[in-house]
């Protein structure tokens, strides 16, 4: 018998984080939330909004983040100021999710973050993303040996995702993970018992 948990879903109004919730909603509570778009607000570039956000909602079981922006273009072009979109997005504001998520979500519930390919196989383009995804998973890794009350935390790293072929062509070689393959790597952090893991569907 299916346990009916509480998910909490950061980027429900993406690709992945509405395929998420439609799938996850059907066997339990989803509470949808983004920059806009979506039943909750919540901008995870600023700890101010991410605190309220969780203050509004109340505890829960899990939470997934898809969303995490960083600079996309040319080496040329990728500057301080351009190089923090994915430091305060990606990185820091998933970081924060964890970092103050913690006093809101229930024992032995479970954050699942997200990162990426890139961290491995890096592209031209991408050199925001790989860092903003090489420190998600270290800070992953780290956080799994001290986090209490037996909560988890994971992230799932795919690679380019079928339902974007907008980005296919930035990403020569690789075969696309299907929606159904990156549900299941999420289903595996949420309602698995693994910890400090890089989940790569």
């Amino acid at each position: 018998m299916t346990v009916k948990k509480r998910i909490v879903i950061v980027g429900a109004s993406g690709t992945m984080g509405k395929h998420l919730a439609k799938v996850l909603s059907q066997e339990h509570e989803v509470l949808k939330a983004a920059s806009k778009g979506c039943q909750y607000k919540v901008d995870i570039t600023s700890p101010e909004s991410i605190e309220n956000f969780y203050k509004e909602i109340g505890p829960f079981d899990a939470l997934v983040s898809t969303v995490g922006p960083t600079y996309v273009g040319p080496w040329s072009k990728l500057t301080d100021k351009e190089f923090r979109k994915g430091v305060e997005g990606k990185m820091m504001g998933q970081i924060n999710l964890v970092l103050l998520g913690q006093h809101y979500i229930q024992n032995k519930g479970s954050f699942t973050l997200i990162s990426g390919a890139l961290t491995y196989h890096p592209q031209l383009n991408f050199a925001n993303a790989s860092a903003a995804n090489g420190a998600v998973e270290g800070f992953v890794r780290a956080a799994a040996i001290e986090l209490d009350r037996g909560i988890r935390i994971n992230a799932v790293s795919p690679t380019v995702i079928e339902s974007s072929p907008q980005y296919f062509p930035f990403f020569p070689g690789e075969i696309p993970v299907t929606m159904k393959e990156l549900e299941f790597g999420f289903r595996k952090s949420i309602f698995g018992a693994s910890t400090g893991e890089i989940i790569k569907p």
